[in-house]
């Protein structure tokens, strides 16, 4: 029995190695290069010779002074359009999550709920064309352009970030005891004053983990933006932005892997400082649901 199971944890172990490295291999490869000449990486993309910290200056340097990428035009607005939705998300997804979670025995927050769950399986490419229909028609009616331009990109942010964000927050709140609820209100705290004074600040650590996990996706995001504000608009996110360069930069892979890196760079230092509040958040809102 015990040798079965040391060969079972064997065999397991062996197959996470491999599905490690698949996975990993790829960044691998843009990490690696960006520290190599164009003449080293077309040698032999996989091999670490000729690749040299020097190297890697000189390629940062030659990618954020590039007037084509025009990098920090491009990180600044993903991250306006990143904190402004998260902001939003975490506000109105909160506010969502109370409401139903408190009404959870009434058919219409149960219909409501059942709303936001189902969404969250419609696949993006299903709806992708009739949302750039729809949100020119909204732009037109308002007179506010939703397309090229941060408002439309950060309100569609909310609409698909909304469902999980609302799905996580309903089940940690359902574990929050109504008790206290009833302690404000009968103390003459306002419906508005409970949520903001007592709710909202309970939900710090579930709030934390939809925070990391919606800004990685908004920061890593390049198919909504693509359609929402075109590769050759004025305003273009770091995704874009590196595409953008790429059609510029066809054969200068130095210059192509070192903007993919910076890119996503960010991203990947957060998920290192914040995947145990991650584990943690998602855990223990899938338990209380």
């Amino acid at each position: 029995m015990k040798t079965t199971k040391k060969s079972r944890a064997l065999i397991l172990t062996i197959i996470g190695i491999i599905l490690a490295v698949y996975i990993l291999f790829p960044f691998y490869l843009v990490v690696l290069n960006a520290f190599k000449k164009q003449t080293a990486i077309v040698a032999s993309p996989v091999s670490i010779a000729g690749a040299s910290i020097a190297q890697l200056v000189t390629n940062l340097n030659a990618v954020v002074n590039n007037s084509n990428f025009q990098f920090w035009y491009a990180f600044g607005t993903s991250a306006v359009v990143t904190i402004i939705s998260l902001v939003l998300l975490a506000l109105f997804g909160a506010m969502a999550a109370w409401v139903i979670s408190r009404n959870n025995k009434k058919k219409w927050a149960t219909a409501v709920y059942m709303v936001f769950v189902a969404s969250m399986i419609i696949p993006f490419q299903v709806v992708m064309l009739p949302l750039i229909s729809t949100f020119r028609d909204v732009g037109k009616f308002i007179g506010i352009s939703m397309l090229q331009s941060i408002p439309g990109i950060v309100f569609a942010y909310c609409g698909f970030g909304g469902a999980m964000t609302v799905f996580i927050l309903t089940g940690f709140i359902k574990g929050i005891p109504y008790d206290l609820e009833e302690a404000a209100a009968i103390d003459g705290c306002s419906p508005e004053g409970t949520f903001f004074k007592i709710i909202f600040p309970l939900l710090k650590p579930v709030i934390t983990t939809v925070t990391i996990l919606n800004g990685m996706w908004i920061w890593n995001d390049y198919l909504l933006p693509s359609l929402m504000l075109g590769q050759n608009g004025k305003v273009k996110t770091l995704p874009v932005a590196v595409q953008a360069f790429v059609g510029s930069y066809v054969k200068q892979w130095d210059l192509i892997l070192t903007a993919a890196l910076l890119a996503i760079l960010p991203m990947i230092i957060l998920f290192l400082f914040a995947q145990k509040q991650i584990m943690h958040g998602m855990v223990e809102g899938a338990v209380k649901g």
